[in-house]
């Protein structure tokens, strides 16, 4: 092939994607899925597990320096990659601060939730994490804020501490589909699984297969919710109903 006719990489676009400093699944997961002409670029910020006790005042500048880093690779979109950490703080300042210092538009891991559940016609789940209780009620929280009934919800207790962070990542496949069906009800319209950590994107097809509903995670709709911003409206078969068919 004549070199005259290879464009380069990420001509469609660059995302930006920050991350806690323990993430690895969805750097993996987003390539593995990303369509053609589409690069991830990923930068870490740090977990805080209580943002609000300053007044978001140090996640804002650990925010900043990770938009700082996106912005000189010129990255057309930035996207929070972090479920607790996007539904902890405020999406006016979240948002914001990322416009701001970026200079492009951005998207949280919550907020692509939320349009992701609306897109589905969705607003009754279950959810399935690898968090602690605690975790569970203030994303159940945040989701009732929002207009989401979580009609049943479980984790793996794994964020209690940095030890248990790190095996978020190590979870099979096969242990996420176990604890995500056991979390399920038969009234909930679609299956929520939270955490941009968790290995999910194998699980998501034979559980829509077994459950007959949709079943949205923190990286399926992050990953859609980046690239429709975008205008890139490519189909990715293999990942659930919202990548297939929204």
């Amino acid at each position: 092939m004549s070199l005259d006719r290879i464009r380069p990489d990420g001509w469609r676009a660059r995302i930006g994607v920050i991350v806690p400093p323990s993430n690895t699944v969805n750097e993996t997961e987003f390539n593995r899925l990303k369509p053609d002409g589409v690069t991830f670029h990923f930068t870490r910020s740090p977990l805080h597990p209580d943002p609000a006790a300053d007044d978001f005042a140090e996640m804002m500048r650990d925010l900043h320096r990770a938009c700082g880093e996106l912005a000189t690779c010129a990255v057309d979109l930035v996207a929070y990659g972090c479920t607790a950490g996007s539904m902890a703080c405020p999406a006016d300042r979240l948002l914001g601060k990322m416009r701001e210092v970026s200079g492009v538009e951005g998207i949280s891991t919550a907020g692509a939730i939320l349009a992701a559940l609306e897109a589905l016609g969705v607003a009754r789940i279950a959810m399935a994490t690898p968090y602690t209780e605690e975790t569970n009620a203030h994303e159940t929280e945040y989701l009732a804020a929002h207009g989401i009934e979580v009609v049943a919800a479980s984790g793996l207790g794994l964020n209690a501490s940095l030890e248990g962070i790190q095996r978020i990542s190590r979870v099979p496949p096969r242990a996420v589909f176990d604890h995500a069906m056991a979390v399920d009800r038969p009234e909930a319209e679609a299956l929520l699984v939270c955490c941009t950590d968790f290995n999910t994107v194998d699980a998501i097809e034979p559980l829509e297969e077994a459950l007959g509903k949709p079943v949205v995670t923190s990286n399926s709709a992050t990953l859609w919710a980046a690239l429709r911003a975008l205008g890139i409206e490519d189909r990715i078969a293999g990942c659930g109903r919202l990548l297939r068919d929204f």
